[in-house]
């Protein structure tokens, strides 16, 4: 806990953003960083709860001691909290930057609408910990001689990465795209986190005996049998990319793209990259000048959202098929879960035109180019209600309705018929994995992250990387000392 009265006495402060005016003429991050006392001041708000759900199953994944790290921030212990933060975390300064905060929403003080202010205090430690220098590398002290490949660099692996080298394995991660950092890199806009945060930590894994081997798509690249018979464990990583069907006519007009081409374009011209890469592979495409749609209510179809309004569109509008959800909760009956209210992000905010419980009909275009979104109400079941349709004006129109598993190719396509694959209700399909041991079917194949769960939030991925890596050091060497 933080100070006994703090709760009483300080109000809740969270980062303020520069104006949407402002930030929507460039990419970089903007938030506005807290002092180190207005921070400390925020800590002091941690209260002693007896039981603290914000680091249980209910609040946070990876089970960040926050209490712990409030306390100690609140006192001004600021390396002993870095410490206590990284010993779940190994990356909090991805996760304080783009992680929703289930941990606020757990927090007992939630239970008032003041949470403590837990993801600017994280982010405000991660920042800290490079001021400090204590993000450096930890490598081991002595060597296994055990070998293990890790096919993906996205959240999970690196963090597998980082557990694995650390207790003295040689580990080689193998990834599709030119540079680490799977959908951080590609899918997340950088005004949400700059890409240097994930370039840092390669080198700091570089430092601990990492080797990485960027543009190798295994499947196709390097064969997973060959993995197999040079690595004592191979562990798949390869996330969920694959954008889930929407079935709507016409979206092959010019004009209509899934989200993840879009972001990823945007995100190799920030990095100084070619826009084209093998899993998204599209023309050149820019919102300048254009009335945007996007289709899906999540955070891919909000970052679509941000991207336009930053490439310079007229006006974007984004299609909900859910209805709109109330501005504040029933506490009683869903906290400490997390809850459906009325949520406006950032990018929203910059101007977005918000369309609730409306069902996409079709793209209708001119020549085979897009011109418009023909869409109408839908009841409680999400069935159209007749005599409600109407066109919305796009140009562009994306789709961001989620994703379905890894995308086509690589090492689900070698391993067809070998590997189980489960397809869930949402029609996703999954590497089919326990979370005792992360064991795949077949034999030294592990599975971790967003391919054997779906798609979910980086501290989940994180988390399976992490457990992941525990797995396999008990099984190469009888016994770990890596925690899960």
């Amino acid at each position: 806990m933080g100070k006994v009265t703090g709760f009483l006495e300080i109000d809740r402060q969270v980062h303020k953003y520069q104006p949407a005016s402002d930030r929507i003429r460039h990419f970089r991050e903007f938030t506005l960083p807290m002092s180190d006392k207005e921070v400390e001041k925020q800590a002091a708000r941690c209260m002693d709860c007896g039981i603290p759900f914000c680091h249980g199953p209910t609040g946070c994944p990876i089970h960040n001691q926050i209490p712990d790290w409030n306390d100690l921030v609140y006192n001004g212990n600021w390396e002993q909290a870095i410490r206590n933060l990284h010993s779940t975390n190994n990356f909090p300064e991805f996760t304080g930057r783009v992680c929703p905060a289930p941990c606020e929403e757990a927090c007992t003080l939630n239970l008032e609408d003041i949470p403590v202010a837990i993801k600017t205090v994280e982010q405000a430690l991660a920042d800290k910990a490079y001021e400090m220098g204590y993000v450096r590398p930890y490598p081991a002290n002595t060597k296994t001689g055990k070998k293990v490949a890790i096919i993906g660099a996205g959240p999970s692996g690196m963090a597998a990465a980082q557990q694995l080298g650390r207790v003295g394995h040689e580990v080689h991660v193998y990834e599709r795209e030119s540079r680490p950092g799977g959908l951080l890199r590609y899918g997340i806009p950088d005004f949400k986190m700059e890409k240097h945060f994930i370039d840092r930590r390669v080198e700091q894994m570089k430092g601990e005996g990492v080797t990485f081997h960027c543009g190798i798509n295994v499947g196709a690249d390097k064969k997973v049998e060959e993995l197999l018979a040079e690595f004592d464990a191979v562990l798949y990583c390869g996330g969920s990319e694959a954008p889930r069907p929407a079935g709507i006519p016409g979206a092959d007009l010019a004009g209509v793209y899934d989200a993840m081409p879009y972001l990823a374009q945007q995100n190799r011209r920030v990095g100084g990259e070619d826009i084209q890469s093998y899993a998204w592979p599209c023309e050149e495409i820019y919102a300048s000048g254009k009335h945007v749609v996007v289709v899906g209510g999540g955070d891919t179809a909000s970052d679509c959202v941000g991207t336009a309004f930053r490439q310079g569109a007229v006006r974007v509008t984004q299609l909900d098929i859910r209805p709109q959800p109330p501005e504040k909760e029933d506490k009683l009956a869903v906290w400490p879960f997390w809850a459906t209210k009325m949520r406006t992000s950032s990018s929203q905010a910059e101007g977005a035109q918000r369309e609730f419980q409306v069902a996409t009909l079709e793209f209708i275009g001119e020549e085979g180019q897009l011109t418009g979104v023909k869409c109408c109400q839908v009841d409680e079941k999400r069935k159209p209600i007749a005599g409600t349709e109407f066109v919305i004006r796009a140009d562009l129109a994306f789709i961001a309705i989620g994703f379905a598993g890894p995308i086509e190719g690589g090492v689900t396509a070698e391993l067809e018929g070998k590997l189980d694959i489960t397809t869930d209700a949402r029609r996703s399909r999954n590497v089919t994995a326990n979370t005792n041991d992360y064991r795949t079917n077949i034999d030294r194949f592990y599975a971790a992250g967003d391919v054997r769960r779906g798609q979910s939030l980086v501290v989940w991925a994180i988390r399976e990387g992490r457990q992941a890596a525990a797995a396999i050091d008990e099984a190469l060497m009888g016994a770990t000392v890596l925690p899960r």
